[in-house]
């Protein structure tokens, strides 16, 4: 099964480190979580709103959805490239599209889905236009929901 893969992605370089792998010598399958993380914060970062802003905003985006498709495996020292993408924009959520290559072959694939939410009462809040406008400028396809 193959997957729709936008023509222009923001990708940030990842190098897999001893901590990064499991007794086996492979990269453990919850870091690739963090690498995803790694990519968004440096997205946000990226287009000038990074995450501290956005709390300090009144703003935290928890993730309530993930999933992860492992297609190799990576090991100690490999050079990944995590490379992400916005696939949706609704009312008080989005949601990012995630490819991990290694030398060009695909290690990983996956998505994630954010809530907007208060941080304190923790309760859904409509997506900021200001976070809506850097969407926009985002690399990547962006499906906005009807």
């Amino acid at each position: 099964m193959s997957e729709p893969v936008p023509t222009e992605r923001f990708s940030i370089p990842v190098r897999v480190r001893y901590a990064d792998t499991d007794a086996a010598g492979v990269c453990y399958y919850a870091n690739y979580l963090a690498f995803f993380e790694m990519a968004r914060v440096e997205l946000l970062r990226h287009l000038g709103a990074p995450i501290r802003d956005a709390e300090a905003r009144g703003f935290v985006f928890p993730c309530v959805e993930a999933h992860v498709r492992y297609h190799r495996p990576a090991r100690l020292d490999d050079l990944l490239t995590v490379e992400l993408w916005v696939t949706e924009l609704r009312r008080s959520a989005f949601s990012f599209g995630y490819r991990v290559t290694h030398d060009g072959d695909l290690v990983a694939s996956g998505a994630t889905r954010h809530a907007a939410v208060d941080p304190v009462t923790m309760r859904p809040q409509r997506l900021p236009d200001w976070l809506l406008a850097l969407f926009d400028a985002a690399p990547g396809a962006v499906q906005k929901a009807t």
